[in-house]
């Protein structure tokens, strides 16, 4: 089996190996697929413009017509130089063209192959998986670690910083498609020229939520008491497609902060100073609601509430199929009891 570590994917993108002829670039991240898609090619060729150097084919249009492939991938280029093929794969089973390049890898030629998400038992991934002759890469949404490093990237070559605080928020709002995520980061860096740090002001101004999640009406509306808020920003944000588990994720680490700046309350800090300090992303919009949760729970119910929000957590993991039910029932949960001590 020849698929690419997660963690030597990048090493391999930027030098792939010359045994593999054929690389097949997969996921649900779409933006991250084309762009590992548009590296190996640019590796392949002088010039990613020339068309006898770069040939692009449609995977259904394969289908009818496998041996195109191999043709293509079997020419002599007319003024010599290594040539690329790159196929974007639908809904259409073309894998008998690629099993003739497994078998007999043509000379000179790279072909990248681009698809969405593929199970494990899918002809195309199953045959790529098991030749020597090819690589498979798979492309998963991006965590915390690969957003900070985009981020990073992105800034090195503006001469920019950026707030600790403003990069907390940002990894926050970036994810689930990685073209999607580097366009947010740019329009940031364009804003803020001149201005020499990002902040949370900036983020607020012009980021816009690059993976759709819209999380914070869910969570604010969950511990200030507002149970008909928590159900329509809820059912809002399952039709957007968002997982329960990122709700789960954010009510959890909203709980932990409330429960901090609540603790602060009690020990005599200032309520505008605590809650500042532990809660350093909040927007002036969120605050009446997050004021709100901060006097309707104690600490003592601040931390029941962590506690049953983790083994909801943790009942929604084994109970995949119900996960939506168990996390809207947690968070209403909470809800009830907060309006009931508002």
């Amino acid at each position: 089996m020849v698929a690419i570590n997660t963690r030597e994917i990048e090493t391999y993108v930027a030098k792939p190996s010359p045994a593999h002829a054929v690389i097949l670039v997969f996921g649900a991240d779409v933006g991250l697929v084309r762009e590992r898609a548009d590296a190996l090619i640019a590796s392949a060729v002088e010039d990613v413009n020339d068309p006898f150097s770069l040939v692009r084919l449609e995977g259904d249009d394969l289908a009818a017509e496998p041996s195109r492939l191999v043709d293509e991938a079997m020419t002599v280029p007319l003024f010599g130089g290594r040539r690329a093929i790159r196929v974007r794969a639908g809904s259409k089973n073309f894998s008998s063209g690629v099993a003739v390049l497994l078998e007999a890898p043509p000379p000179d030629c790279r072909i990248v192959i681009e698809a969405g998400e593929l199970r494990r038992d899918s002809p195309l991934r199953a045959m790529c998986e098991k030749a020597k002759t090819a690589a498979v890469i798979a492309c998963y949404a991006d965590g915390v670690r690969d957003l900070s490093k985009l981020i990073d990237d992105e800034l090195n070559t503006s001469g920019l910083r950026i707030a600790q605080d403003a990069r907390a928020a940002l990894v926050e709002l970036l994810g689930g498609d990685r073209l999607a995520s580097r366009n947010e980061i740019r329009k940031l860096v364009l804003y803020a020229h001149g201005k020499g740090e990002i902040t949370l002001d900036d983020i607020a101004a012009v980021v816009t939520d690059a993976s759709n999640l819209a999380l914070d009406p869910i969570i604010d509306n969950t511990f200030a008491g507002q149970p008909a808020g928590v159900e329509a920003a809820f059912a809002k944000a399952i039709a957007a497609g968002i997982n329960p588990n990122a709700i789960m994720f954010a009510a959890q680490r909203q709980a932990s902060q409330l429960h901090k700046a609540r603790m602060a309350i009690d020990e005599g800090q200032a309520a505008d100073s605590a809650f500042e300090r532990a809660i350093p992303r909040w927007h002036f919009a969120r605050k009446p609601l997050v004021v709100r949760a901060l006097n309707a729970l104690s600490t003592e119910r601040l931390a029941q509430s962590i506690v049953q929000l983790g083994e909801a957590t943790l009942e929604l993991r084994k109970r995949a199929a119900l996960a939506e039910t168990i996390a809207q029932r947690a968070l209403m949960a909470i809800a009830v009891n907060a309006r009931r001590r508002g």
